[in-house]
């Protein structure tokens, strides 16, 4: 936190981003996260209270207070997705204080969270999925063959077993689907492990890559590399997706994260069962996982006034 927070509220600071971190076992990024959304509002208070942050200011906070923070960082230009993870962040560091007896959470309790407009995820279609994990789709680039089946075989694992980016590029050598295993063993949001199958077509993609690598992987090092032999980095999935968007006409919903959208909505509609598809996905509560059931009515109602002949 900000050396120039008072003793008091510092002390009480740190202590909740441990309890986040060792009991409740939320990612680093979350907490880092957590920790700059508190920063922003104790500065806030600072200025608008023309006084220092201390825990008896916090005491005395009201609903009107907090909306005038909301207010100023609405001006700022921030979404409402991002105001409401904000206010979620104060609202448990609030609850810790209110458990530790140093102030009250009821201020924070009487303010509504933003309302956030909830769009449909968009898919690709079967045919464009399979292109973006392949290799060929990028031949004209100017990358080294290595790279271009790097990219290929982290973008499998995304669309033919519905991970995040941050899971494929969190695993390690060791963890490497190849040799004859059928399955990969990923870490999801809030550390919680899952098993999900991975296609055979996704292993011989994997280890096209690994023989590929010009650098040496060690087991416990990260299966997937840089150019420099670094870990990779997020981004450079994304700008080999940008790549293929344009080679291959894809809309500019055509994300790494659409892979996994478009994994769920293909599954579903073949007749996945729902539970099945939210254990795969590693979504904590199905009506996360329903939301394709609405994007595959869509689908179907799209298709129907495109070909039915009285609609």
């Amino acid at each position: 936190m900000s050396p120039d927070l008072p003793d008091d509220t510092a002390r009480a600071a740190g202590a909740w981003l441990a309890h986040l971190a060792a009991e409740r076992r939320l990612s680093p990024k979350t907490v880092e996260a957590y920790a700059r959304d508190l920063r922003q509002f104790l500065a806030f208070l600072g200025t608008h209270l023309d006084a220092p942050p201390t825990l008896a200011a916090l005491r005395c906070l009201t609903p009107l207070n907090l909306r005038a923070f909301l207010a100023a960082r609405r001006r700022e230009g921030i979404g409402s997705r991002s105001l409401m993870r904000q206010l979620a962040a104060l609202r448990s560091f609030a609850k810790h204080l209110e458990r530790g007896g140093e102030a009250s959470a009821s201020a924070f309790a009487a303010v509504r969270s933003p309302k956030v407009a909830r769009g449909l995820p968009k898919p690709l279609t079967a045919a464009a999925a399979r292109a973006a994990a392949n290799p060929d789709s990028r031949a004209g680039e100017e990358k080294e063959p290595w790279i271009l089946l790097r990219d290929a075989a982290v973008l499998a694992l995304l669309y033919g077993s519905g991970l995040r980016i941050g899971e494929a590029l969190s695993l390690t050598r060791a963890a490497a689907p190849v040799g004859g295993a059928d399955s990969v063993t990923v870490t999801g949001k809030g550390g919680k492990t899952r098993t999900v199958p991975v296609l055979p077509q996704v292993a011989r993609a994997i280890a096209d890559y690994i023989a590929a690598c010009p650098y040496h992987l060690p087991a416990e090092g990260p299966l997937f590399v840089g150019a420099r032999g670094g870990a990779l980095s997020p981004r450079i999935v994304q700008l080999a997706m940008q790549h293929l968007r344009g080679a291959l006409g894809l809309p500019d919903t055509a994300t790494p994260h659409a892979l996994r959208h478009s994994f769920a909505t293909h599954l579903l509609g073949r007749g996945g069962d729902l539970r099945a598809i939210q254990e795969l996905l590693g979504h904590a509560s199905l009506s996360t996982t329903q939301v394709y059931t609405k994007v595959d009515a869509t689908r179907l109602l799209a298709a129907y006034d495109a070909a039915h002949p009285r609609a």
